[in-house]
């Protein structure tokens, strides 16, 4: 089971980049095979719709998260929402949507942000509505952490032990249900969500 991080910011001594890697050391704890997408490493271009086909480090972004059997998103918080950064980094994920299945279907997320004052979950709930669009599944808990440069240090070092195991919790909980989902063929399968929008659709049901 391989379990994906992506974020941070593009600024050194990013802490939500920080707060990505005790996710992940909760995930390997917890059985994982882990990898890091570092926003600030991949320089990732613009997402261009007239331009799809990736290169690079777009095509890395890209096949990284399509190969995930789960993910941890962190972010920080910008003017109430996520980073642009970030933001442009799910726009890329948009050419999954040509592959069977499509987009980041059935994958279990774990959801981060990381804020200067007290509004993280705002960046939260802007996650959860991309996890719907690219038809994963965002685990119910998650971490908004509140004045993010009191509890990193400039090395990166976590300064309160509740954030901590709060983090490591959340890296754990993705891999906990990623198995399950993973264990169970018959739960959210692909079909049956063609199923449910056809009903819809018809009036059915």
């Amino acid at each position: 089971m391989t379990i994906v991080g992506l974020g941070g910011s593009l600024r050194r001594g990013s802490t939500s980049l920080s707060a990505l890697e005790r996710a992940l050391a909760g995930a390997e704890t917890a059985g994982a095979v882990t990898a890091l997408l570092d926003l600030r490493e991949l320089d990732l271009p613009m997402f261009d719709p007239e331009h799809e086909e990736p290169a690079g480090a777009a095509k890395e972004l890209v096949e990284t998260c399509y190969s995930a059997t789960g993910l941890v998103w962190s972010s920080p918080l910008y003017q109430g929402t996520i980073s642009g950064a970030f933001k442009n980094a799910l726009d890329w994920l948009h050419v999954l949507g040509r592959r069977d299945p499509p987009y980041l279907h059935d994958k279990v997320i774990g959801l981060i942000s990381a804020a200067g004052g007290t509004q993280g979950l705002q960046a939260i709930n802007t996650m959860e509505f991309s996890v719907r669009s690219l038809r994963g599944w965002a685990v119910p808990y998650v971490v908004p952490i509140a004045s993010a440069a009191r509890v990193f240090g400039e090395d990166g070092s976590v300064r309160d032990e509740t954030v901590e195991s709060q983090l490591e919790l959340l890296g754990a909980e993705v891999v906990r249900v990623a198995e399950r989902f993973a264990s169970d063929p018959a739960l959210h399968r692909e079909s049956e969500c063609a199923e449910a929008a056809e009903r819809i659709l018809t009036g059915a049901g």
